[in-house]
């Protein structure tokens, strides 16, 4: 089965899946829930499973021919521990390849080019290639990183919320309306805080955003947090003369506006997404195959 090869996108809010064929081309994609190896590993692999055998259908091939077809995935957390060998191991693709999400950003957005992504979904990791070195920063979780993400972006208002609800810091009409969806209840929000996975705060992005438009002083404070860490990480990865910043994720695109002036100055679209970064890589996988038969 040396024609098709799997591309995986393993989300945080969703995980998505190409079936490619030898020479690259996406015969059918597929969708499932969230692919977050490091909150919740056991329906991680489900929902993984679940988008390639969706993908497969929609190429009009067999969902049981992913036994016999190589995958790459790209998901947060493969740099952590032995996460991604635990996944490697549990899935049931002829061969699995498990690389980080910033691995399948970085092939999305530049292909084989240099330059530095940031890559802002219900996580948020950056990389950065020059001379065909890469390396990235980032990526550590939502407990302890991914500053920037919609996770973070979702925490930090129910933070800001309860605060304002004890009068520590002055409140807002966004304050009020989270506290309002509660029912003015602090310990609802503490209920959901800690009974929630990272997408579930992820989906508060959008709102801050919104009210940041409206010139709300809590929603701008929350978003001039994150912007500041993306400036420090975009810095930390910057080197003279690169040619490219691009943006990618369901929450970058909101922070297109606010960047530093400097970094707005070399920003670039992405040639693809992350999907199609696993895509690319699962094409060399194919090819390197061929290949290594030759």
């Amino acid at each position: 089965m040396g024609q098709f090869a799997i591309g995986i996108d393993g989300g945080g809010t969703s995980c998505r899946a190409a079936v490619i064929d030898a020479t690259g081309q996406v015969l059918g994609t597929g969708k499932a829930g969230a692919a977050n190896i490091l909150s919740d590993l056991e329906n991680s692999l489900i929902h993984i499973v679940a988008s390639a055998k969706q993908a497969l259908i929609d190429a009009n091939l067999a969902p049981e021919l992913l036994r016999e077809l190589p995958a790459v995935i790209g998901t947060a957390g493969a740099n952590v521990g032995n996460y991604g060998k635990q996944v490697e191991g549990a899935l049931p693709f002829a061969s699995t390849h498990v690389v980080t999400d910033a691995t399948i950003a970085l092939q999305g957005a530049l292909g084989d080019a240099d330059g530095v992504i940031g890559a802002f979904g219900t996580g948020s990791v950056y990389n950065a290639r020059h001379g065909g070195k890469s390396w990235g920063i980032g990526g550590w979780g939502f407990v302890v990183g991914d500053q920037a993400s919609g996770a973070r972006l979702g925490r930090d208002l129910l933070e800001r919320a309860l605060l304002a609800h004890d009068r520590v810091t002055p409140g807002s009409a966004l304050t009020a309306s989270i506290m309002a969806e509660y029912g003015n209840d602090p310990e609802r929000i503490v209920e959901f805080a800690h009974a929630s996975k990272p997408k579930d705060f992820g989906r508060y992005a959008p709102i801050i955003f919104e009210y940041a438009g409206m010139e709300d002083a809590v929603a701008i404070d929350i978003v001039k947090t994150a912007v500041k860490s993306i400036t420090e990480s975009l810095d930390a990865l910057l080197w003279p003369e690169c040619p490219s910043i691009c943006l990618l994720g369901g929450v970058a695109q909101a922070y297109r506006p606010w960047l530093d002036e400097r970094h707005k100055t070399i920003l670039a679209e992405p040639k693809g997404d992350v999907l199609r970064g696993a895509v690319e890589l699962a094409a060399k996988l194919l090819r390197g195959g061929e290949e290594n038969k030759a």
